[in-house]
């Protein structure tokens, strides 16, 4: 039985049965997108399979380095840190290449904890598509640099001075990707192995850094397919000697890093309901209104996209990142591109995303603004031609500045709170804010440089 048949908690005991595995793996998606795992014996995941099994709630209440929220209400030293339900998602099973005596399976959090999950989230909004007739498909495409490092190596240079794979720019390269034709083969065929293809893979402008464009699915599965091709890119890299960063921007000589998610609707019998060819640009009213919630609601959800401290220094002009909510047609100034095409291609790329989101919370963000345009019938504003870099922002189209600005105005979006939960809102939220005064305990290389001796 291949793992892409399992498709119920009996076809994950069948093939662990076929199989006779010893030990499963198991993993989860925290609010920073980093996946929380271990090994279960076989035994204990069959029960599991069943019932759900208990998480340590921590995870929910910590960030990226493992540091606790200092004023999260939902877990914390106030509760002791229970566990937290978890269901195993038996659809989601997964060959890992680099394992063949085991599988991974994805899980999600359960009961109260549901409110919180990333997974969870994401399905919220997507019940709310199905109740408007609709069902969304996605795919998300990756900018990730690559380096002759090791994590010990980064530590030990602090950072500084690290080595990419190759030097230069070199974008679209036919020689850079024929040289290191081995590690590309191998990515391709490892993405093919935990069924989270490719569908298309080139050098980008910089030294060392590539772009996935992942085949587009579902919502949900897209979500899974871009969370896990983060975290394994990561281990494939780390397997060869080699690290991946998938940071909005990890040096400021270089572009930043996208994360652009490709978005489109199907109505009743799989209609396209984004495609009008009596309109201009084959935009329909459904995709036009779309595209005026995602444009309205941008300023107030943007942390849930850029939702790091570092997301904020690639949302500069002039480098490939739109800085205010702007949309427009084939417009790559533009935070929203609408790409016309034939029904089953038309749809809006979210290219204010970097390479460092949370997939499942970035196209919740994306996907439920679009819900509420479509509700609400927002019309956006006339789209934009030429550069959108060079034009006056609108007081209503300016973004966050930073991720504590943003992190206040997602809280105080009424909006946002009915499309994604109270519980959800004030508990990310606290969790970007906790994330912006960590970083104002650092002293930079540039306020050194700047103020150690001439102050």
């Amino acid at each position: 039985m291949d793992a892409r048949e399992v498709k119920s908690a009996a076809d994950a005991r069948k093939i662990i049965e076929e199989r006779d595995l010893k030990y499963l793996k198991v993993g989860v998606f925290d609010a920073d997108g980093v996946m929380r795992g271990k090994y279960m014996a076989r035994d204990k995941f069959l029960s599991a399979l069943e019932s759900g099994f208990g998480f340590c709630d921590v995870v929910l209440g910590w960030d990226s380095n493992d540091q606790l929220y200092d004023s999260a209400e939902f877990t914390g030293w106030h509760t002791a840190f229970p566990d937290a339900l978890v269901r195993i998602l038996p659809e989601t099973c997964r060959e890992l290449p680099f394992e063949p005596e085991t599988l991974l399976f994805l899980a999600e959090f359960t009961g109260r904890a549901e409110a919180l999950c990333p997974r969870g989230l994401l399905r919220r909004v997507l019940d709310r598509a199905k109740d408007m007739g609709f069902t969304a498909s996605a795919a998300c495409e990756f900018e990730f640099f690559l380096f002759e490092e090791t994590p010990h190596s980064v530590r030990e240079k602090h950072y500084r001075d690290l080595t990419n794979i190759t030097p230069g720019f070199y974008g679209y390269s036919m020689l850079r990707n024929s040289v290191h034709a081995e590690f590309y083969a191998e990515l391709l065929e490892f993405c093919v192995a935990m069924d989270m293809p490719i569908e298309g893979l080139h050098t980008e402008t910089g030294p060392g850094v590539l772009e996935a464009a992942l085949l587009y699915d579902e919502a949900l599965k897209a979500a899974d397919k871009a969370a896990l091709f983060k975290t394994f890119t990561k281990v494939l890299a780390q397997r060869l000697g080699w690290m991946a960063t998938f940071m909005a921007k990890w040096s400021p000589d270089w572009p930043g890093q996208s994360g652009h998610i490709h978005i489109s609707l199907k109505g009743k019998g799989g209609k396209a309901v984004f495609h009008d060819p009596s309109k201009p640009s084959n935009i329909s009213d459904t995709m036009r209104w779309f595209i005026g919630g995602q444009q309205a609601l941008m300023p107030e959800i943007l942390a849930m996209v850029a939702s790091t401290v570092n997301s904020y220094s690639r949302l500069i002009p002039g480098f490939w990142a739109p800085t205010s909510a702007t949309w427009g047609v084939e417009n790559r100034t533009c935070a929203l591109r609408a790409i016309p095409g034939a029904p089953k291609s038309q749809r809006v790329e979210y290219r204010i995303a970097a390479a460092d989101i949370n997939p499942y919370i970035a196209i919740a963000a994306a996907i439920g603004s679009g819900l509420w345009g479509i509700e609400h019938r927002i019309e956006p504003t006339p789209p934009l031609e030429g550069n959108a870099y060079a034009r006056k922002t609108p007081a209503k189209q300016g973004l966050p500045a930073t991720l504590y600005e943003a992190a206040g105005r997602l809280r105080r979006s009424k909006a946002a709170r009915e499309l994604f939960g109270d519980d959800f809102v004030e508990h990310y939220a606290q969790s970007r804010e906790w994330e912006e005064r960590e970083f104002r305990k650092a002293i930079t290389d540039w306020e050194l440089q700047r103020y150690f001796e001439i102050i």
